[in-house]
């Protein structure tokens, strides 16, 4: 058993290291990405390896994939994603005049619903649209102005790769010397919740990640297909909202609803729409999430809205990007307890046992 003293030491440790990720946090961004593009890559290197490429010759195999398809993908990306701001741009102000002509008057005649305080003009005006359509162009000349901004940019572009490309090469190693510390007293107890945490992990990470890239791919190429201008835009957002269940779906259907209203002012678009939505729900629900992911993570929609907020709370990005894979952790370690304390005497069950084996 663990003395008192040990358990102190252990919870010193515990706090001393949170603390520590606190106050490196501004910096800890890319190698949390590092780290986690090498555990996405792990088990494509080791296929590999089974193939009998060497340890470094697969990580240069997958690591050069990886990285074209990265680098195609912004090359292909930024310059239509500019465009569907400009289209933004030129939708907005349209779409709001058209709300405070129609719409309102509408709701208002019909629901008996008073909109005057609204002040609906007023937004409108207010906003500066032409703006709109220059956001990634400005964005980027606001960054170019601070070489500060700039050395941190071009640093964590050459320092992710790098991180990338070492951790996976000593992946394995890294592991073996990580487990050759855990006291052999409780070896097995922690390599099986590790093994646990780890099918998680890889269900949400590898999984979820990808369950979320399809569903961008499918609700962008469907919206582009009936003519809806912001398709890829909208698109895009619905896919990274469906990190949260049915998120994207309600966020992305809205949007595209409204956009093609006002494009199209007709009702049989809007039926193409929810046509593209429910088939991108139907492959999500039949076979992206039992192929990609399971029902291994279990995360609850409000435990992953709260862990998104309370990391970014916490720590910032960086405690964004960490929020959900430490919430499946916390969730298999809870898991764990909650069925030690079901059959706990604090619980009541052993007692009950051994009232039944009372020879009474």
């Amino acid at each position: 058993m663990i003395k008192d003293s040990q358990k102190f030491l252990l919870l010193t440790l515990l706090v001393l290291v949170c603390f520590l990720i606190y106050l490196l946090s501004p910096i800890l961004s890319p190698f949390l990405v590092a780290a986690t593009l090498a555990y996405m890559g792990d088990p494509i290197v080791d296929k590999l390896e089974k193939w009998k490429f060497s340890r470094t010759g697969a990580v240069v195999v997958s690591f050069g994939s990886l990285l074209l398809v990265l680098s195609l993908s912004v090359l292909l990306l930024v310059p239509m994603l500019a465009n569907q701001f400009k289209v933004l741009a030129e939708f907005g102000p349209v779409a709001l005049e058209r709300i405070g002509t129609d719409v309102l008057p509408w709701v208002e005649a019909n629901f008996g619903v008073d909109v005057g305080s609204l002040n609906w003009f007023d937004l409108r005006t207010s906003v500066d649209w032409s703006q709109t359509g220059s956001l990634v162009s400005q964005s980027l000349k606001q960054v170019t102005q601070s070489s500060i901004a700039i050395l941190a940019v071009l640093a964590n572009l050459v320092l992710i790769p790098v991180v990338t490309f070492y951790l996976l090469r000593d992946w394995d190693v890294l592991v073996e010397k990580v487990g050759s510390l855990i006291p052999r007293q409780y070896f097995d107890k922690t390599r099986s919740l590790t093994l646990e945490c780890h099918e998680v992990l890889g269900a949400f990470i590898r999984g979820q990640l990808l369950v979320m890239l399809a569903l961008a791919i499918i609700y962008s190429t469907g919206l582009m297909i009936i003519g809806v201008e912001l398709g890829l835009l909208i698109g895009i957002v619905a896919g990274l909202a469906s990190i949260v269940p049915y998120m994207g779906t309600i966020v992305g259907i809205g949007a595209a609803l409204i956009a093609a209203f006002f494009q199209f002012q007709d009702w049989l678009p809007l039926i193409w729409v929810a046509l593209v939505f429910g088939i991108g729900q139907m492959i999500e629900g039949m076979v992206l999430t039992p192929l990609l992911v399971g029902d291994r993570i279990g995360l609850h929609p409000v435990a992953v809205i709260f862990a998104v907020l309370a990391g970014g709370q916490l720590f910032g990005f960086v405690g964004i990007l960490i929020a959900l894979p430490v919430a499946a952790v916390i969730m298999v370690l809870l898991r764990h307890i909650h069925d030690n304390y079901k059959g706990s005497l604090l619980y009541g069950h052993k007692k009950e046992v051994m009232d039944s084996q009372d020879p009474q």
